[in-house]
């Protein structure tokens, strides 16, 4: 059992004190909450595999990266890294090899992270049972394979400096700001990417398609952000996973509530709020559609989407999309009834919104395997052309397109 794991459990031995076993765990505590904020669970954990042993792929262009093992196992993992090792790594994107990581790792975001908060992070995962597990190779095609090429890519797009508060923001606004540009990285996944896979730094969080969802403008835009969100309903969609006439979060954001924002303590959500509130609008990406009244289907949306969609979702969605079971069910005002390539609409359709953790009435179960392609791609078409402007339609092999992206 390793030194540090007796830390935790609050046992002593002789010839440590207890203020020194107090204060090591103390900073694995620290570390744990750091870990979370940084979501390190979600991009070094496979499906049913043991956490932070390494192996999630992320599907490129130009190829697949797989996630390293980050436990302290010594051969396969992290064990044999030094505390220069690992700062370097999240500080400057190289490994204990002298490799360079890809910007899959978003060490351009953990390089505002001071050198203590970095060193917490690895007393926590030091402090964890080893995983021997070595991930899958990588998988890129020619000239992506080529790591030196990072040395110029690092030299145009990495800042390495750390996190400097603004003096003239509040306490509040700048704690916000560390933990939404540095270990929240949220910009690493709502911020468009240019030709070099870098963070397009004319459209910050203005919006970007992952992992075949749409990370949704987060800028403070009233129409393509979250500019007319309260504070409240931010904290409530980072701590639950949903707020009311809001949505729910789903896919890959889902995961993000899970493992890491409603871990988070209440002032650092708030604080995250109160930033990004405050960011310069974007007007890009999906467009909230205007609430409109709405009734039973017209005779010209009658059809085939219009008789499954009273079948399977009136009976919690309601008709005029206000939601019946709870606020939580509504679509009206939607940016997912409202993007014309129904990107997560056909997500959470496939894939449902299940979280064992939410009340029954915030559940949505998934429609893949009682629903052919040709019914999916109607029902879709209804709810964006009833509950949304943006005229949009979707076909039977965009389904089967995405089922084939979902697994399901």
């Amino acid at each position: 059992m390793r030194f540090t794991q007796l830390v935790v459990m609050g046992l002593g031995f002789a010839g440590f004190s207890s203020t020194a076993l107090a204060a090591d765990a103390d900073l694995i505590e620290r570390g744990k909450y750091l870990t979370d904020a940084a979501d390190c669970v979600a991009c070094h954990t496979t499906s049913g595999g043991k956490p932070f042993a390494g192996g999630v792929e992320f599907k490129l262009p130009f190829g697949s990266l797989y996630s390293p093992n980050i436990t302290p196992d010594e051969e396969t993992g992290i064990g044999s890294w030094s505390d220069e090792d690992f700062v370097r790594a999240l500080h400057s994107g190289v490994g204990k090899d002298g490799k360079h990581y890809y910007p899959a790792f978003p060490y351009t975001s953990y390089t505002l992270m001071p050198e203590d908060e970095v060193l917490a992070i690895k007393a926590y995962l030091s402090s964890l049972e080893p995983v021997k597990n070595t991930p899958p190779e990588n998988t890129l095609s020619f000239p992506f394979n080529q790591r030196w090429g990072m040395i110029f890519w690092n030299m145009l797009f990495l800042d390495d400096e750390r996190f400097e508060p603004e003096a003239d923001q509040s306490e509040q606004w700048n704690r916000g700001a560390y933990l939404v540009q540095g270990p929240g990285h949220c910009a690493e996944c709502h911020t468009p990417r240019n030709l070099f896979q870098a963070l397009d730094s004319s459209q910050p969080l203005a919006g970007n398609l992952v992992q075949d969802w749409q990370a949704y403008n987060i800028s403070s835009d009233e129409v393509h952000g979250i500019g007319a969100w309260s504070e409240a309903e931010l904290v409530s969609y980072f701590s639950k996973g949903h707020a009311a006439g809001k949505g729910v979060a789903a896919g890959p954001m889902g995961e993000v509530v899970s493992n890491s924002l409603r871990h988070l303590e209440q002032s650092d959500l708030s604080a995250m709020a109160t930033y990004l509130l405050s960011t310069e609008p974007q007007s890009a990406g999906v467009a909230r559609p205007e609430v409109k009244q709405l009734s039973m289907p017209t005779a010209e949306e009658a059809g085939l989407g219009s008789k499954v969609f009273a079948d399977s979702c009136a009976s919690c969605h309601r008709w005029d999309g206000k939601g019946t079971q709870s606020p939580i069910a509504s679509l009206a005002g939607l940016k997912t009834v409202n993007d014309p390539a129904a990107t997560n609409l056909l997500g959470i359709l496939l894939t449902g919104h299940s979280n064992p953790e939410q009340q029954v009435d915030q559940r949505m179960p998934r429609f893949a395997e009682n629903y052919s392609d040709p019914e999916l791609a109607a029902v879709s078409s209804f709810v964006l052309q009833h509950f949304g402007q943006s005229g949009g339609s979707v076909s039977a092999e965009q389904v089967a397109a995405k089922r084939g992206n979902t697994g399901h």
